[in-house]
């Protein structure tokens, strides 16, 4: 979890009138630009573009209402260091640019929304594809820069930026397509998922197309012994000193919260397991405020067994594709091979997948990983079992409260905790 203090000079300028010259840059009604105080933060963008808030909010009953938590959110992304590295990210970048262009045919003449776009740079895309329009809507500030961009490439014909929530911003018409890059680390972490099911609740024609359309969270025991020796066995002997005494806090504040790092697929012990599937078509936001799942692994091997991983894989999918001439489904989401997507057609054809495993190529996401204060010795064969649960935090629904319940070697154990 990035977690950089913003830099006055580094994060996107605004003033209340919006952009001046060619390019309309439009604000909700009666909203303009406002800049909280005091520190700010930023974290993992889950947006299209590099970046930005698409919205979000408490749901019905107050689910609807923006909280401090949400202005320090949106406002995280208007830092430019976050925008650029997604965008170099280019597994990423590239993955949702051959996806626009895959779907050209949906796409051109067509309406399209990108939600939380950030830099705009998805917008783009689609308005190169032949997008007859493209709204672009972010909540963050980086909608300033996103709008000169927009007229810097002379589209501001075709691409009109919406500073604002989802939520708030206005629509005049349906759209036949949402775009958005919205996976956090541990792909629900931020909650902006959220802000897409609002879009398509309110825009998207029946029949219409959402990019990505499917997404898929894995979990798997991992073994990494000299992650352990670099955070702890360090502190038994410092320049020949004993400062063992120093091992509880090291525990404390190495394993405490969870890990965003690279591991590869030897780390990985076992097959990996699905925590949550997410079909963007018919997600409701109910359903992601909490996440439970059972699991059963039996190690592939005879190693410490050191903590747990997750990664996941997005699909570019129209819904079409999804069902056969009988209504059954095209695709089997349950074939995985060492923690990646091996998902098959019925034809053959393999789709488009954006995969954050770890034996493939790397992206800004990398893995998530819950160490365990002590590790743990397995056999080969050996079952680790139990269930995880995934839930948005009471305090600010941006973060996730994670709980692992887990037993082996007739041993049972928790885990608990915090991604902010």
């Amino acid at each position: 979890m990035l977690s950089t203090p913003i830099d006055s000079h580094c994060a996107a300028a605004a003033d209340n009138n919006g952009a001046a010259g060619d390019g309309e840059l439009r604000f909700p009604p009666g909203k303009g630009h406002s800049r909280g105080g005091g520190e700010q933060r930023w974290s993992r963008a889950a947006s299209a573009g590099g970046g930005g808030g698409g919205g979000g909010g408490e749901s019905d009953g107050g689910k609807n209402r923006a909280t401090d938590y949400d202005a320090a959110y949106f406002q995280s992304y208007a830092h430019l260091g976050i925008h650029e590295e997604m965008i170099k990210d280019s597994v990423r970048t590239d993955t949702y640019r051959a996806a626009i262009f895959h779907y050209q045919e949906s796409i051109a003449g067509k309406v399209v929304v990108d939600v939380g776009c950030g830099t705009g740079i998805l917008a783009i895309f689609c308005a190169q594809a032949g997008a007859r329009r493209v709204y672009a809507v972010d909540a963050s500030d980086i909608a300033v820069q996103a709008n000169e961009v927009v007229k810097a490439n002379n589209l501001s014909d075709k691409v009109i930026v919406l500073h604002g929530r989802v939520e708030d911003v206005e629509i005049d018409e349906k759209v036949d397509v949402i775009i958005s890059e919205w996976m956090g680390y541990m792909l629900l972490y931020e909650s902006m998922l959220g802000s897409v099911v609002t879009a398509r609740d309110r825009w998207l024609k029946p029949g219409g197309l959402i990019l990505p359309s499917h997404a898929t969270l894995l979990m798997a025991p991992i073994t990494h012994p000299d992650r352990y020796s670099q955070s702890i066995d360090f502190w038994n002997e410092v320049y020949g000193i004993n400062m063992s005494a120093m091992i509880p806090l090291a525990k404390q504040c190495a394993f405490e919260e969870p890990s965003v790092e690279l591991i590869n697929g030897e780390n990985v012990m076992t097959w990996a397991e699905v925590i949550k599937h997410v079909d963007c078509y018919t997600v409701t936001m109910d359903e992601l405020e909490s996440v439970t799942a059972k699991f059963n692994f039996k190690s592939m091997m005879r190693a410490p067994f050191n903590g747990f991983a997750f990664w996941f894989n997005v699909q570019f999918e129209g819904p079409a594709e999804l069902l056969g001439k009988d209504n059954t489904p095209l695709l089997d989401h349950k074939v995985y091979e060492n923690g990646s997507l091996a998902k098959k057609r019925m034809n053959g054809n393999k789709p488009l997948v954006l995969s954050t495993a770890p034996e493939d190529p790397p992206t800004h996401w990398q893995q998530t990983v819950l160490y365990l204060y002590d590790p743990i010795d397995l056999e080969q064969d050996q079952v680790i079992e139990g269930s995880v649960t995934l839930s948005q935090s009471k305090e600010n629904r941006r973060f996730m409260n994670i709980r692992i319940q887990y037993a082996t070697g007739g041993r049972s154990f928790v885990k608990e905790s915090v991604m902010r």
